[in-house]
């Protein structure tokens, strides 16, 4: 198979080097506008299978030109992009999986591509990070498992190994994105009922063995298209994991007003974007460097099995990979959309049309895969009394 990767960032670098170790996978294609970083990490990799593509993504046609390399599309761009290039993989006949962005409609603009994708053939995922993404299989795993689902939680962190200052925090990701999670609200089922609820809020303490006692509260964008698919679920739930005492501290910000994306202020005659001040401000002081990071992650799935209650409950630790100098997020984050994009080159996943991951993504092939790549999920299952039905 020949695999066209969007965007050389870090998630779009891992994702290469993920692609070129696989036996099946002939050709990749890394595109960036700027092919400088690619090009040093091309050589660095030193594998012929790479091979580096220049690529303007607002122009229509560069981007078909590129996406037509390929016969699957990793698409790593920002999630501004990921209506665009799913509207072309449809055009150009590619099968294409994107990194997620239900923030702002993203991804629901993919999934409404259903029909036109299955007419077309090709096969789309939209949401394959961690969360959303590495959480969604796991729900969708072992809902699989269940007759009757009841309960879904989902507990998901990237934290540094070593917390310093007041938040406690390193950026893994984006900025942008954790002050996006921040400050929109969480959507959750409760009690049957699908509500939303505000973020940074309903603090609770977890454990990692390791890490001791964290916290775990609501933020946005987690449970992403899971509502829709368990709708009639009892409980349904998304929490974030950081060390203690940083909800409480973000909050602030967030209540002053300092997050908002519009939120403008007028200093000496000029206009200035709150966020993007408070961007510069934290981010020197947060940014991971070569401090070591984690991932950890829970999703809990309870619900009815022949009669029995029965839980089934997932859980990863995953850390840096220093002897690449690669983030727990970054490993976490590529191998998911990486071996997922292999799965549809292999056929081992056959529909077409567009579909969220757990729908659509075999969860124990999804398990096997990930701990090849040195990224262990544990899963474990507990039952209770029989149910007495009157």
């Amino acid at each position: 198979m020949k695999v066209v990767v969007l965007g050389a960032g870090l998630m779009g670098k891992e994702a290469a080097r993920d692609l070129v170790q696989s036996e099946q996978v002939e050709h990749v294609y890394l595109c960036d506008l700027d092919v400088g970083q690619a090009t040093l990490f091309a050589q660095n990799l030193g594998n012929d299978k790479l091979h580096i593509e220049r690529l303007d993504a607002n122009d229509d046609a560069d981007l078909k030109r590129v996406m037509s390399l390929g016969d699957v599309v990793i698409n790593a761009l920002f999630y501004s992009f990921n209506e665009k290039v799913a509207r072309t993989a449809i055009e150009v006949g590619v099968h294409s999986v994107d990194l997620g962005g239900h923030i702002g409609g993203a991804t629901d603009a993919v999934l409404e591509m259903k029909a036109a994708a299955e007419h077309k053939g090709v096969t789309l995922i939209p949401d394959l990070g961690v969360a959303p993404g590495m959480i969604n299989i796991l729900a969708g795993y072992g809902a699989s498992k269940l007759d009757n689902v009841e309960l879904i939680k989902l507990f998901v962190g990237g934290i540094p190994l070593d917390p310093e200052g007041p938040l406690k925090y390193n950026i893994v990701f984006s900025l942008d994105g954790v002050m996006d999670h921040y400050s929109d609200s969480s959507h959750m089922i409760r009690d049957g009922k699908l509500m939303e609820v505000e973020s940074l809020t309903e603090v609770e303490p977890i454990h990692f063995d390791g890490f001791g006692t964290l916290e775990a509260f609501h933020t946005s964008g987690g449970t992403s298209t899971l509502t829709k698919t368990f709708p009639h679920v009892q409980t349904m739930e998304y929490k974030t994991i950081r060390y203690p005492g940083h909800a409480e501290k973000f909050k602030l910000l967030v209540d002053l007003g300092l997050t908002q994306k519009d939120r403008m202020v007028h200093i000496n005659g000029q206009e200035i974007n709150t966020r993007e001040v408070l961007k510069e401000a934290l981010t020197p002081r947060l940014l991971l460097g070569d401090k070591q990071d984690a991932v950890l992650l829970r999703v809990i799935v309870s619900g009815e099995k022949n009669d029995e209650r029965v839980t089934y409950e997932y859980e990863m630790v995953t850390k840096k990979d220093t002897s690449h100098n690669v983030t727990a997020m970054a490993r976490a984050t590529a191998n998911t959309i990486s071996v997922v994009a292999q799965m549809i080159g292999k056929g081992q996943i056959v529909k077409r049309g567009v579909y969220p991951p757990e729908q659509i993504v075999p969860g124990d092939i999804y398990l096997q895969e990930m701990a090849k790549r040195g990224v262990i999920i544990e899963e474990s299952i507990r039952k209770s009394a029989p149910i007495v039905k009157g």
